[in-house]
C-alpha cells in the first residue's frame, strides 16, 4: 500500500526456471529481479508520496532499484564506545543524541588567507559529553539540529580539557522529532551500513536501511541464474545470501563475499552483452575473404607499401598488422580494436587493413571525428602511398598508389559531387572523412573496409551506419571489414568491459627517432619562468611551441573570448616579440586552416589554442608545450596534449603551469610529470576516477557498474568474460538460460535485447 499501515503482501514469483548452468536456480518461489523492478517503491511501509519524490533524488523508483542502492561503507556498531569510555587519540564510534548546534562563518582575511567557517556541535549518550566540530561543512548546521540521534566515527582529542572530535564521519539515525524509538532501539550489537544520500533530502541512511530490511524479508529467496556448481567453482555465495550480506551483515566478514557475487553479476551482464553481440555480428554477417597474397608469388600492394616507407615499421606495428591480415584473410568481418599509445603509429598499421581491401578491387573508409583530424590523416594517407607509384599510372594493383579524397562538411558542391561519382564508378579507392561519410548521398562501388579513428567519440548507430554502406541499398552487397582505433589507453580489464565485442591489438612500441619528452610541473613563478625562458630559447633556434590555454566554464564563445585575451597578454609580455598564432574551436574553418598553415610553416613560431589541437596535429618542429592550469584537465587529456610535441629529432618539453596543490591534483599532475606511458597514466586515472569516464565510452545499452571495480576485480572480469563465452558457446540464443536471457534484457534495454536475442 502507499504510505503507513500494514505493508501489502508481495507474492512470491514462479519457479524461476532453468540456470545458466544447468540444474534449478533458487528452488520454488525464488524471487526474480524482473518482479521487483516492477514493484513502485510505494509498496513499502512508511514511502507515501513525499518520500517517494525524496527517493527518486536518490534514483530509486523500484524495490529492485532500493536493493541495488549499496551501502557506501559500513559502521561497525558491535563496537560501540560509550563517551565516558573515549580515549583521546583513538578512533571510534559513538552514538549520541545532539544537544546543541552553533556556527560561525568566514573569519577576517581575503581569499585562502581567509578562515574557514566552523560548525561545532555538542552530543551526549547518557555516559557524558563531547564537542564534535566541522570545518567549511556549514550544511551541518542544519543537519545536526537538536534533538537529532547521530552516529559519529573518527579519532578522539581534546580541546581545553574537554573531548572533541574534529571531523568524524557523521551518520544520522533519526531527525530531530521524530520517533524517539522507530527500530526498537539503536544499532548496538550490529553492522551498520552507510548508504550514498543527497543533500536535498531529509532522508536518512538509517530510514532508507529500514526500506531496505522490509524489502529483503518480504522478497524471501532470491532466484539464481548461476546454478550451485557453477556458483562453488567460481567460489561465490548465492545470491539470497548476496543482497542480505550486503545490507544487514551480522558480521563485517559477510561483506566482502556477498560484495563479490553482486559485483560478478554486474560483469557478468555486461559480458555476456558483448559476447552476445559479437555472436549476432559473425551470425549476420556477410565477409568477403580478402586476397592477403599472389598466386604468381609477386608483392602484394601492402607489401610493396610495407617496402616502400621511408622507415622500418616496428615489430609491434608488423604483429599487429598480421594479426589484422590474418582477420582478412578468413570468412567472416574484422571487428577489431587497435589501441596505441600517442605517436604509436596506428595510422601505418589502419592504412595497412585498406590497402588489403584494395587489392582484392574494393575500396576503403576512414572515419575521424574532427576537420582537423580528417584533414591531417588524408594529408599523412597522400604522403605514406606516395611510394607506390605516380598517380597516373594503371590502377593500383599494377602500380599506381590507391586515389584518396577527404569528404568534410565544408567540402564544396561540386568537389562533393566529383568524390560521390568516384565512388560509385570505383575510381576513388579511399576516402577520409568526418561524419560527412554517413550521409545518404555517400556511396560505393564496393565498401571492402572501414577504419574508425578516435572511436569513443562516434556511437554504435554511427559505426554501424558506415559499415551498413558495405551492403548497398539493396542490402545484397557484403559487410566491411572494422578497425576502429583509440589513441586514449585503456587499461586492460576496463577494455574488456568496454571493447568486449571486439578483438583487441596493442601497439606498445613506438617507432625510432622519437623523442621522450620531458615533462616539468612547474608549481612556483620561477618554475614558470623556466617554462617561457624555454619556449623564447626553443623558438630562437628555429623550433616552435604550443600554449594551451585552461577550461572556461560556460559556453565555448566563452572559451574563445579567453583564450583570446591570453594570446594578446602572451604577445605583450613573455612572447613579446615572437609570432604568435591563435586557434580555437569558434573560429571558421578556413581561418583555422590558414592559422594551422602558418604553424606548420614556421609563419607563426608559437600556436596558442584550447584543446582543439589535442588531436590531429603534427607538427615536427614544436618541441615545446605549455599547458597553463594543468590542474584543470584530467590525465588523458594532458597526455594527448602531451603527445603534439616531440613528433620530431630533437629533444622535447613539456610544462604543466599550476600552483594547486591538492591531494587529487597533485596525484595527476605528478603523475603526468613521472611517466610518458599512457598505459600507465591510464592505471593512475582509473585508480583516481574510477570507472565512470571509462565506461562513458561503452557501447549504447550497457549497466552501470555500481559495486564492481575494474582495478579490484581484475579477476573478476576474466572469470565473468570466460563464463559467458562458455554459455554462449553452447546456447547462442540463451533459448535454455531463460532466467538469465531474462535478467539480460531487463539490464541492457529492449533494443539492445531485441538485437541480442532475435534468430
Amino acid at each position: 500500500m502507499v504510505g503507513g499501515g500494514a505493508a501489502k503482501p508481495v507474492e512470491p514469483g514462479p519457479h524461476a526456471g532453468t540456470s545458466s548452468a544447468g540444474g534449478s536456480q533458487g528452488g520454488a518461489g525464488g524471487r526474480k529481479l524482473r518482479q521487483l523492478s516492477e514493484l513502485d517503491v510505494s509498496v513499502l511501509s512508511g514511502v507515501g508520496p513525499a518520500v517517494q519524490a525524496e527517493l527518486a533524488q536518490l534514483g530509486i523508483g523500484s524495490v529492485l532499484d532500493l536493493l541495488t542502492h549499496y551501502p557506501r561503507r559500513y559502521v561497525d556498531g558491535t563496537r560501540l564506545v560509550h563517551i565516558a569510555e573515549v580515549v583521546p587519540g583513538d578512533s571510534v564510534s559513538v552514538l549520541a543524541e545532539v544537544t546543541r548546534v552553533k556556527s560561525a562563518g568566514p573569519g577576517y582575511g581575503r581569499g585562502r588567507r581567509r578562515s574557514p567557517s566552523r560548525v561545532v556541535a555538542e552530543v551526549a549518550d547518557g555516559t557524558g559529553t563531547m564537542s564534535v566540530v566541522f570545518f567549511n561543512q556549514p550544511w551541518r548546521s542544519k543537519q545536526l539540529v537538536a534533538g537529532t540521534l547521530t552516529l559519529l566515527f573518527g579519532e578522539a582529542g581534546t580541546y581545553g580539557g574537554s573531548l572533541q572530535m574534529i571531523g568524524p564521519t557523521a551518520e544520522v539515525l533519526r531527525l530531530a522529532g521524530s520517533d524517539p524509538n522507530p527500530t526498537g532501539g539503536p544499532p548496538v550489537g550490529r553492522v551498520y551500513p552507510v548508504y550514498p544520500l543527497s543533500e536535498r533530502t531529509r532522508l536518512t541512511s538509517a530510514r532508507i536501511g529500514r526500506f531496505v530490511e522490509e524489502a529483503l524479508d518480504r522478497a524471501g529467496t532470491f532466484a539464481d541464474p548461476l546454478a550451485t556448481a557453477r556458483r562453488d567453482l567460481l567460489g561465490l555465495v548465492d545470491r539470497t545470501t548476496a543482497f542480505n550480506g550486503i545490507h544487514r551483515p551480522a558480521h563485517l566478514d559477510e561483506v566482502p563475499p556477498a560484495r563479490r557475487r553482486l559485483a560478478f553479476d554486474e560483469l557478468f551482464r555486461l559480458q555476456l552483452s558483448l559476447v552476445l553481440r559479437q555472436h549476432r555480428l559473425q551470425a549476420d554477417s556477410h565477409g568477403l575473404r580478402h586476397v592477403v597474397a599472389r598466386a604468381d608469388g609477386t608483392p602484394t600492394l601492402l607489401e610493396r607499401f610495407l617496402d616502400g616507407l621511408p622507415f622500418r615499421a616496428t615489430a609491434a606495428q608488423m604483429r599487429a598488422i598480421e594479426e589484422i591480415r590474418s582477420d582478412l584473410a578468413g570468412p567472416l568481418p574484422m571487428h577489431r580494436l587497435l589501441q596505441g599509445d600517442v605517436g604509436a603509429g596506428k595510422t601505418v598499421v589502419a592504412l595497412a587493413a585498406l590497402l588489403v581491401a584494395v587489392e582484392g578491387g574494393h575500396q576503403g573508409a576512414f572515419m575521424a571525428p574532427t576537420e582537423v583530424l580528417a584533414e591531417q590523416h588524408a594529408a599523412s594517407i597522400v604522403s605514406l602511398v606516395s611510394c607506390l607509384g605516380a598517380p597516373d599510372q594503371a590502377p593500383p594493383v599494377a602500380g599506381r598508389p590507391p586515389r584518396v579524397e577527404l569528404l568534410t562538411a565544408k567540402t564544396p558542391t561540386r568537389e562533393r559531387a566529383r568524390i560521390h561519382a568516384g565512388l560509385l564508378d570505383g575510381t576513388v579507392d579511399l576516402l577520409v572523412g568526418t561524419h560527412a561519410l554517413l550521409t545518404d548521398q555517400v556511396s560505393f562501388r564496393s565498401l571492402g573496409a572501414v577504419v574508425i579513428d578516435e572511436q569513443h567519440r562516434f556511437g554504435v548507430e554511427q559505426r554501424a551506419a558506415l559499415r551498413a554502406k558495405g551492403r548497398g541499398g539493396d542490402g545484397l552487397g557484403h559487410d566491411p571489414d572494422l578497425l576502429v582505433m583509440t589513441a586514449t589507453p585503456i587499461p586492460r580489464t576496463a577494455a574488456m568491459v568496454v571493447f568486449g565485442d571486439l578483438d583487441r591489438t596493442v601497439i606498445d612500441q613506438l617507432p625510432p627517432g622519437r623523442q621522450p619528452v620531458t615533462t616539468r610541473w612547474a608549481r612556483t613563478p620561477l618554475d614558470a619562468e623556466e617554462a617561457w625562458a624555454r619556449v623564447r630559447s626553443e623558438v630562437a633556434d628555429g623550433h616552435r611551441a604550443f600554449v594551451v590555454c585552461p577550461l572556461v566554464e560556460g559556453s565555448p564563445r566563452v572559451e574563445a573570448t579567453s583564450v583570446v585575451a591570453e594570446a594578446e597578454r602572451l604577445a605583450g609580455s613573455e612572447l613579446r616579440g615572437i609570432s604568435v598564432g591563435l586557434l580555437h574551436g569558434q573560429m571558421p574553418a578556413a581561418e583555422k586552416e590558414r592559422v594551422m598553415d602558418g604553424f606548420r610553416q614556421g609563419r607563426y613560431a608559437v600556436l596558442v589554442a584550447t584543446t582543439v589541437v589535442e588531436v590531429g596535429v603534427d607538427v615536427p618542429e614544436a618541441t615545446v608545450m605549455v599547458i597553463e592550469d594543468a590542474d584543470r584537465f584530467g590525465i588523458a587529456q594532458l597526455h594527448q596534449l602531451r603527445g603534439r610535441v616531440g613528433r620530431g629529432s630533437s629533444p622535447s618539453w613539456c610544462y604543466l603551469l599550476s600552483a594547486v596543490d591538492t591531494p587529487e591534483s597533485a596525484a595527476r599532475l605528478g603523475a603526468v610529470e613521472r611517466s610518458g606511458d599512457g598505459f600507465e597514466l591510464a592505471e593512475v586515472d582509473l585508480a583516481l576516477r574510477g570507472e565512470g569516464t571509462i565506461l562513458g565510452a561503452r557501447q549504447k545499452g550497457r549497466s552501470d557498474l555500481r559495486l564492481a571495480r575494474l582495478l579490484v576485480d581484475r579477476d573478476l572480469v576474466v572469470e565473468a568474460r570466460e563464463t559467458a563465452e562458455e554459455i554462449v558457446s553452447s546456447d547462442p540464443g540463451l533459448a535454455e538460460h531463460g532466467l538469465l536471457a531474462e535478467e539480460l534484457a531487463l539490464f541492457v534495454g529492449a533494443e539492445e535485447a531485441e538485437y541480442l536475442f532475435k534468430s
